[in-house]
């Protein structure tokens, strides 16, 4: 067992992370001892690291644990996934002149955490199209707990090679639709006869990303837009189709019907460079809030 310790900019609610990773059940947290198990692959590996929260929102200090050789790497991986890298004051601070300053306000030091791993991010986000959000995570819940693995108390996804040989029928087991179990299989398949490797893909620009994500069936640019956001961690994307961000302008605007794609695009103009944050504080303001801070 190695721990590391970190110390981040201020500020990061390491709370207002946790209440948001909550919505997800697969997510191992405990909100008592304020810490997230992270299940990573390091050299194609599955490794469990544990974050734990030692600091305060305007101190924010993190200690990094895990049984694995790989410090290093790990701790890399971390930086990135919690948006440990680049001060969230310098975004804040854009937002102080436009008309979304009262969401940063009331959700001052979230950050954008990316999911653990590109091709989790990519399934997850074929399993959630067109469903509500409550049941978009029964459903991956169901089919990692059935076809993934569990170590050391947090859950992995099935690895490409493992839902490459799934059947449509085993998905439609666990509710899946006909499509969206052809559409986890065809990634799989994809991916493991080499005609698609996600850690080279993310090298490339955003537009590049969509054009080459969209060819393949099932993806969409709104998946291709989310893989960027929450997997690539790309900062300044504005997935205009989704239904959380229009009906949150909707809400915030006082409109009388959801925002055409044209208001959107005018709404947004002054959000630009941090899209990504406009994105995640418009979704977090339509967000069941926890009573506890």
């Amino acid at each position: 067992m190695w721990t590391k310790t970190i110390r981040v900019q201020p500020p990061y609610d390491f709370d207002l992370v946790v209440e948001r990773l909550a919505l997800d059940p697969l997510h191992v947290i405990n909100r008592e001892e304020r810490t997230v198990k992270v299940p990573l692959y390091i050299e194609g590996k599955p490794v469990v690291l544990t974050l734990k929260a030692e600091g305060s929102t305007d101190d924010p200090l993190f200690t990094i644990s895990g049984k694995t050789e790989y410090i290093e790497q790990g701790m890399t991986r971390l930086k990135k996934v919690f948006h440990f890298h680049q001060p969230l004051q310098n975004i804040s601070t854009h937002f102080e002149d436009t008309d979304l300053k009262g969401l940063f306000t009331d959700h001052r030091g979230t950050p954008i955490v990316l999911d653990f791993d590109y091709y989790s991010c990519l399934v997850k986000c074929i399993v959630h199209q067109q469903l509500n959000l409550a049941f978009a995570h029964t459903l991956t819940e169901r089919y990692v707990k059935t076809f993934g693995f569990e170590l050391d108390g947090a859950w992995f996804y099935p690895s490409p090679e493992t839902a490459a040989n799934l059947t449509v029928e085993q998905l439609r087991g666990i509710q899946f639709s006909g499509r969206k179990a052809e559409y986890v299989i065809g990634l799989s398949q994809e991916i493991t006869a080499g005609c698609l490797d996600l850690e080279q893909l993310a090298q490339n620009s955003d537009q590049d990303i969509i054009e080459i994500l969209t060819k393949i069936r099932g993806i969409g640019k709104w998946t291709a837009e989310n893989f960027l956001l929450f997997g690539v961690g790309r900062p300044n994307l504005f997935p205009k189709a989704d239904i959380g961000i229009q009906n949150a302008i909707k809400q915030l605007f006082g409109l009388q019907q959801k925002p055409t794609q044209e208001e959107m695009e005018k709404y947004s103009v002054s959000w630009s460079p941090y899209l990504s944050y406009a994105s995640l504080y418009l979704w977090r303001s339509i967000e069941k809030r926890s009573d506890k801070k």
